[in-house]
């Protein structure tokens, strides 16, 4: 009889509920003494993770989902030394052993040991390894002394437990981005994307010191969420000349960092909004950006897409205008996060209210039996971010379900 249940990956738009077994401290039939198992606290509902079920990847069906975990740990293996049972932990989605040149330079994004096809790996992703994903009751986490970030006070954790969920990815991921382009106070700041990356990272950006944050999206709903906590914002199914509203907003087209938080499924702008467009946030990005200015790019790219319009677009080859940046001297800072840089220090900001992310990306709380229609949901542009509460464990916060009340009445 299974003891666990997660939500696993069957095909182009279809997510389900299983049953799985209960997690083994072991992975592809190897010993892991260094692993743990959690308990789910809370597991959350990436924008990456709609890249595999709209079917852009070469995500393989009976995939496990879910790389953003939070959880309490119930079993250790005898290699574990500074964790113990009933610990509440942040995992961050890059699996890294913390031994390897990679890991040691802080590197933990691109860990050379624990995926045997490329550098880094990750839970529940296509090409990332093969390990189980969290959106599930229970998951094994491998490296568990180098990759657990707990935390100090389980009582306060669980009282912020909404935005510290966000510390597995969104958050760190949206920091990184920042700091990559080169945030710092005074900054002016042009963000791409107003999903829960994009949110959390105008969130970093006035964390940072930012002076003005301008987000730019296609959808209403999510740039009224990025106008919640003050950001400026832009219609890009409205306008095209993205410069020309920076201008209206800051009294000239250019700003000194620019962040790509949308990735490789971009859509043209204005008059073009509905044509595939995967190369046009980074040039938009070059043209908005001062000379000798910076771009983060924490928005996704892939080396296989089956799902783009372009033979060439299917292996990650785009129309980058890379001479425009040579030209301007830009620094572009591209890949997956490397969470442990950034989460312990994003953690004190949460625990001393310097930031309040779950309120920036409109947590909503959904329990595991819902996944596949917030799956659905976030596929449709809602402006919410999902979180998983697989055991019930969250205290009483915004859920899904009192949306669902309101929007009736």
């Amino acid at each position: 009889m299974a003891d666990n249940r997660g939500v696993v990956y069957l095909g182009t738009r279809n997510v389900e509920v299983q049953n799985l077994d209960f997690p083994k401290l072991e992975h592809k039939g190897k010993k892991l003494p260094h692993a743990v198992v959690l308990k789910l606290v809370a597991t959350n509902i990436c924008g990456s993770d709609q890249h595999m079920v709209r079917g852009r990847t070469t995500a393989p069906k009976g995939l496990i989902l879910g790389h953003e975990i939070t959880g309490e740990v119930v079993e250790l293996g005898d290699d574990v030394e500074f964790l113990q049972k009933g610990d509440i932990v942040s995992v961050p989605f890059n699996v890294a052993c913390g031994r390897c040149r990679a890991c040691r330079g802080q590197d933990s994004h691109v860990c050379l040991t624990v995926n045997g096809d490329r550098a880094g790996g990750a839970y529940g992703y296509v090409d990332m390894g093969g390990w189980d994903g969290g959106q599930a009751e229970y998951v094994m986490v491998p490296y568990a002394d180098y990759n657990l970030l707990k935390f100090p006070d389980r009582d306060k954790a669980m009282e912020k437990i909404l935005d510290l969920t966000c510390l597995s990815d969104i958050l760190p991921t949206g920091f990184h981005g920042a700091v990559n382009a080169g945030v710092q106070p005074g900054s002016t700041v042009y963000v791409a994307g107003a999903g829960p990356v994009g949110l959390a990272c105008a969130a970093s950006c006035h964390l940072l010191g930012a002076a003005v944050v301008i987000v730019g999206d296609m959808n209403e709903r999510r740039l009224a969420q990025a106008r919640t906590f003050g950001c400026e914002t832009i219609d890009l199914s409205k306008h095209s000349d993205v410069a020309e509203q920076v201008d209206q907003i800051l009294g000239e087209p250019l700003v000194d960092a620019a962040i790509d938080c949308v990735g490789f499924e971009a859509s043209g702008h204005g008059e073009h909004s509905k044509e595939a467009q995967p190369a046009v946030v980074l040039n938009t990005a070059m043209s908005l950006t001062r000379a000798a200015g910076r771009i983060g790019v924490p928005g996704l790219y892939v080396t296989e897409d089956p799902g783009a319009d372009t033979e060439a677009a299917k292996t990650g080859n785009l129309n980058v205008r890379l001479g425009l940046g040579w030209a301007k001297a830009h620094s572009l800072h591209t890949g997956q996060t490397p969470v442990l840089r950034y989460n312990r220090q994003l953690m004190q900001a949460i625990l001393h209210d310097k930031i309040k992310i779950a309120d920036a990306v409109n947590v909503s709380v959904i329990t595991l039996d819902e996944a596949p229609k917030g799956y659905e949901e976030f596929d449709d542009g809602v402006a919410r971010k999902f979180v998983i509460d697989p055991h019930g464990m969250v205290p009483a916060g915004p859920r899904s379900s009192d949306a669902h009340k309101k929007a009736a009445k």
